[in-house]
């Protein structure tokens, strides 16, 4: 039996067994489960299985088992509960007990606070589409590197690669709009509409208010709120509207009414909230500096704790959009760098071979910029290394502040982020990596790690 094989079964066991799952899915390194009854799971067993680097209670259960591996126990997930990926099971045959406790559930996510319930929503808009960002990102940045060096642009080889990178950005608005409406439990083609609608090139033809339409004005903020919209008026269209004519009337009034919504309404207002936080986020990096650098850089590992890093997308593919770059990207970079100068640290100093080896399976990921199993299975329990990790990421985001480094693109992050620098600055970007492995070793070495710190991992 492959090793992912058995973690899928102790992953089972753990949860409740097979039927006690109502939804399965993941992420880059995270099976997430969705539980009929989550007071089945024991945490603390699940957190003690080989090759689980840390687990998260919230609206899913999130299981860090890492890259590639998530993949294929997820696989072996679907096949042992009959459940597709993405897939709900039928609540038809839940026990009294079951249903009660997914009441408690819904109860318990209401009672989350709405800024961190709506930057849950933009990471399930978004988790989505990373691997095509990733893709795409890796694809420019290659084709971006091989035009620094001299290759000649309109080589066919050169051309087909610049169209590969570029087509999931092209149609992104499309694929946000899809998600947003499923995600709000609409029609996920009504969504797609509502994208295409912003980002059509026919816009320009159209003036409103006396002045000709931009297209993309408002960008993807304007896109999910025209999807949500969307959804909306669908729902409380059909509440009114006979089953007989439902198929043909609901999409086609909510339709108009979101089409003319969108370019009366939605475009003027999302391009003024889109247009002030590419400013505000401009103004900080201007005036802020090395501080506004240092703080964001800082406080970035926390996100990635909990989740919400993912409601950052729509900000870095906005400055994309805007302003050609981003920024910001390089500098968050620099959180999972300090982690990894912090894991290095730590495997020098420590005695425990479990902890070890931990440490020299999540290593190589974390140069790649991966940095949820070292989070998980190294930082987050040993407790102030994780404290020491976001001072040295602090340290490499004021240098990359400083320096005004940016990315053409998203989806990745460490050293995999270095063909994507913008303005040919690798070895700026590079120095920025090695500033912050330095400073994540020398503060988790000397004042972030004991070896009794260890017990128990």
């Amino acid at each position: 039996m492959k090793k992912e094989e058995v973690l899928a079964h102790a992953i089972l066991e753990h949860v409740g067994g097979k039927d006690n799952i109502r939804q399965l899915a993941h992420c880059m390194t995270r099976v997430r489960l969705a539980l009929k009854d989550p007071t089945k799971a024991d945490l603390t067993a699940l957190k003690q299985i080989d090759g689980v680097m840390g687990v998260i209670d919230d609206e899913t259960l999130q299981i860090v088992v890492g890259p590639g591996t998530v993949n294929r126990v997820a696989d072996h997930l679907s096949r042992e509960t009959g459940l597709a990926i993405g897939e709900e099971s039928v609540d038809a045959n839940l026990t009294p007990d079951e249903r009660a406790a997914i009441e408690r559930q819904k109860v318990k996510d209401k009672q989350k606070s709405p800024f961190k319930r709506f930057l849950r929503r933009l990471g399930n808009i978004f988790i989505p589409l990373i691997p095509g960002l990733v893709a795409s990102g890796i694809i420019n940045g290659g084709a971006n590197f091989a035009k620094n060096a001299g290759v000649d642009p309109t080589e066919t080889w050169m051309q087909i690669l610049l169209l590969l990178g570029s087509t999931v950005f092209a149609y992104l608005a499309i694929l946000v709009g899809w998600n947003t409406a499923k995600e709000f439990g609409g029609t996920p083609v009504l969504g797609a509409i509502a994208g295409g609608i912003l980002f059509n090139p026919v816009l320009a033809d159209i003036t409103i208010y006396g002045e000709p339409l931009v297209v993309g004005r408002g960008g993807l903020f304007g896109v999910i709120f025209a999807a949500w919209l969307m959804t909306y008026i669908e729902k409380h269209v059909r509440r009114f509207m006979p089953t007989a004519i439902d198929i043909i009337f609901t999409p086609l009034l909510t339709v108009l009414v979101v089409g003319f919504t969108a370019l009366y309404a939605i475009m003027p207002v999302a391009g003024i909230l889109s247009d002030g936080i590419m400013q505000g986020l401009n103004a900080v990096l201007e005036v802020g500096g090395p501080v506004a650098g240092a703080v964001l850089a800082g406080f970035f590992l926390p996100l990635v704790m909990v989740g919400l890093h993912h409601g950052l997308t729509p900000i870095h593919l906005e400055l994309l959009n805007t302003v050609g770059n981003t920024a910001l990207l390089p500098i968050l970079a620099m959180a999972g760098a300090g982690q990894v100068g912090a894991a290095l640290a730590i495997f020098v100093k420590t005695r425990n071979q479990r902890l070890r080896n931990i440490i020299k399976g999540a290593i190589p990921v974390g140069f790649l910029g991966i940095g949820e199993p070292l989070l998980y299975g190294v930082t987050l329990p040993l407790g102030r290394p994780f404290l020491t990790a976001c001072m040295g990421a602090a340290v490499g985001g004021a240098f990359q502040a400083t320096m005004k480094t940016a990315a053409l693109g998203i989806g990745v992050s460490g050293l995999s982020l270095t063909p994507l620098i913008d303005n040919g600055m690798y070895l700026t970007y590079i120095a920025g990596l090695v500033i912050s492995y330095t400073a994540g070793f020398i503060f988790t070495y000397f004042f972030g790690f004991k070896e009794e710190m260890a017990d128990g991992i």
